[in-house]
């Protein structure tokens, strides 16, 4: 038994080691433990708690929901408290938990099984039939407003055909990305020099949070529904309740089973866990609930969870192998990422060698050292990744892993920009990886297009000193690639004529051609509409960059960096000199000069148009859009349910705010 003060102190060094855990994993969407891991700290903390009670706060995270509130949303509060469930990997406390529902029943209880897909939550409250509010889980108590993304989902009915619902209920369910969508959304994103989601959950957490509802429709989120509330419910038993909403033209999975007893339970969980890769999403476990609802309300609530449920846990697939060694590999757009060299050990059906450590900071964490015997688990992610090290066969002579100060392939100094996770390499012009990684990204399908180059003859023609930059590509002769290895007359012709006729790409894939760092293909196309010709875009300052909608501190730092690059400026010119597009027909060239050199910011929800249409009429007559307010923001065109932090920040600044109808009576529609 340890001290009072040394229980103190572990209780006081858990609760914010969690609180830190919840916030990565709610709000950033970026957890760096498992959910093992994390319910085992969870435990601990609940254990010390019970042989403490002087500890004990009400703030403590085992008593309280984890929170995904964000300011950028209107909050609204639950009209049922959102709680989360009680965790067991084991069966002998599902055994346990069955023997305490008994205890109150007196007699043998039925369970409803479902499996827990791994997603976002949401719940969706309808009236009259009609969807009329969708909210995050947030605190349990209350949650983010995201009704507008919600309305993008195909699978969530906006109406309900159906004559006997009730007045109003609310349907509980998971947003989900099916693992199809994320490996398609992930190469997209590899592709723009973006940091790939980690797993499918985070991908559709972000997504559910984005302040653009295109965007959320783009990316074919599905939703999968486990729970009805009502004050007029249809059935006293859940299992019937989801029946009815599925009728009802909900998404309810097929796999939901009516269990008799705890065997039949224990039997279900058994056999998803051999079949659940074989799903399109991931889930995580299954869910266990008593079906009586007049049995739910006997065994009520704990502070955050119900006592009537639990949710049984698959620990994720995990093997023990031996680190190597570590080596860091530099990406296109200079970003390290180390990567660990293992024993090569089987995990779920294949032969792991190397897995990811992500950062420094994941290193850290860690607490590396060469020779370490490593947990190595799959688990949703891209590829396998370390979670934990077996301190207990460590030798004192293993040596700790420091991460590098220097580029690996050029020796720069690497740097590590304030609030960002991943070190960089500087030197974009000279360091081999880069170079090869723009001129790649160069020729992609997205960018200029050209056929018969690939990441391997790219690699030859590097090797030969044929190429530099992207700008020799246009030098090249069919003479100077026949001789080379896998390449003909025919194949050497295609791609010179490829080459050539590249030089017709529009502007705006040119400028996401140029690899720019954080400037993206939608950013490319924001930037060409506004700035008419590359001379423009190279002139233009900060203030005038982040008036632009999509257009942050960052990106205007990166575009502003780039062309003070004298190395940039000589390729620009030698692309022009070739016939290369930076220049082409302002898309939304003023019609009028109402709004001229005013800098406007939409927030809210708007009746007459859509966002996208107000954006576009607000460039029709000479304005300028941007998504944060700054002391250069003319006025805020301003529609329903506005963001309370845009409120906060536009009264703290004293921005004006314009309602809608002002808006379109001084465009002259109104």
């Amino acid at each position: 038994m340890i001290s009072k003060q040394e229980a103190k102190r572990r209780i006081e060094k858990l609760r914010k080691e969690i609180e830190e855990h919840n916030h990565n994993y709610y709000v950033l969407n970026s957890p760096v433990v498992s959910d093992f891991e994390f319910d085992l700290l969870l435990n601990e903390l609940q254990t010390l708690e019970k042989a403490y009670p002087e500890f004990g706060t009400e703030d403590s995270p085992t008593q309280k929901v984890g929170s995904d509130i964000s300011r950028e949303f209107r909050q609204y509060e639950h009209l049922y408290p959102m709680l989360s469930l009680g965790n067991t990997y084991s069966e002998e406390e599902l055994r346990e938990f069955n023997t305490r529902i008994e205890k109150t029943s007196g007699t043998p209880v039925e369970y409803v099984c479902e499996l827990k897909f791994d997603g976002a939550s949401i719940s969706i409250t309808y009236r009259n039939g009609s969807l009329f509010r969708a909210l995050t889980r947030g605190d349990g108590t209350r949650g983010d407003d995201v009704t507008r993304n919600i309305m993008t989902i195909k699978s969530i009915p906006r109406q309900i055909t159906e004559k006997r619902v009730p007045g109003e209920f609310i349907v509980r369910g998971e947003i989900l990305m099916p693992r199809a969508v994320f490996n398609r959304l992930n190469s997209e994103r590899v592709s723009e020099g973006l940091q790939p989601f980690a797993n499918p959950r985070n991908a559709a957490s972000g997504t559910l949070k984005l302040l653009d509802p295109e965007i959320v429709a783009a990316r074919d989120l599905d939703c999968m529904f486990y729970f009805l509330l009502s004050e007029e419910l249809p059935a006293e038993t859940h299992f019937e309740n989801m029946m009815k909403v599925s009728s009802w033209g909900f998404m309810v999975p097929d796999s939901i089973r009516l269990c008799r007893n705890t065997d039949e339970v224990i039997q279900y969980i058994s056999e998803w866990e051999s079949k659940r890769n074989d799903l399109p999403f991931d889930i995580d476990g299954v869910v266990v609930k008593v079906n009586s609802l007049e049995l739910q309300r006997r065994l009520g609530f704990t502070a955050k969870s119900p006592r009537w449920a639990i949710s049984y846990k698959y620990k994720a697939e995990q093997a023990l192998t031996k680190l190597l060694s570590v080596s860091f590999q530099v990406g296109r757009t200079g970003t390290v990422t180390p990567v660990a060299n293992l024993e090569p050990v089987l995990l779920a059906g294949t032969t792991v060698k190397r897995a990811s450590l992500h950062n420094a900071d994941q290193i850290e964490l860690l607490d590396l050292h060469l020779g370490d015997m490593v947990y190595v688990e799959k688990g949703g992610e891209i590829i396998p990744k370390i979670v934990g090290v077996d301190h207990s066969v460590r030798s004192d002579e293993n040596k700790k892993i420091e991460f590098i100060s220097h580029c690996p392939e050029c020796g720069t100094l690497l740097v590590r920009n304030e609030g960002e996770a991943n070190h960089y390499c500087p030197n974009y012009l000279h360091c081999p990886p880069q170079l090869k990684g723009r001129i790649e990204h160069f020729i992609s399908r997205k960018a200029m297009n050209i056929e018969g180059l690939g990441e391997e003859t790219v690699d030859l023609l590097f090797s030969k000193n044929l190429i530099r930059n992207y700008s020799d590509l246009y030098d090249l002769t069919v003479q100077d690639l026949i001789p080379l290895e896998r390449l003909g007359d025919k194949s050497a012709s295609n791609i010179i004529r490829s080459i050539k006729s590249s030089v017709e790409v529009p502007y705006s894939r040119v400028l996401y051609a140029l690899g720019i760092r954080h400037v993206g293909e939608t950013v490319a196309k924001t930037i060409a509409s506004r700035f008419r010709s590359v001379d423009e875009l190279m002139k233009a300052d900060e203030e005038s960059l982040i008036s632009v909608n999509e257009i942050g501190p960052r990106i205007a730092s990166s575009i502003i960096s780039f062309f003070s690059d004298e190395d940039n400026i000589k390729i620009i010119n030698r692309l022009k000199s070739y016939g290369v597009q930076f220049s082409g027909e302002d898309i939304s060239a003023a019609e009028t000069d109402i709004l001229r050199d005013l800098t406007i910011v939409i927030s809210g929800v708007f009746s007459k148009h859509s966002r996208e249409e107000y954006k576009t009429l607000i460039e029709r007559h000479g304005g300028r859009n941007s998504s944060s307010i700054s002391g250069s923001t003319s006025f805020i065109l301003a529609g329903e349910n506005m963001g309370p932090a845009k409120k906060e920040k536009a009264e703290k600044l004293g921005i004006k705010m314009v309602s809608e109808e002002e808006f379109l009576k001084t465009i002259g529609e109104d």
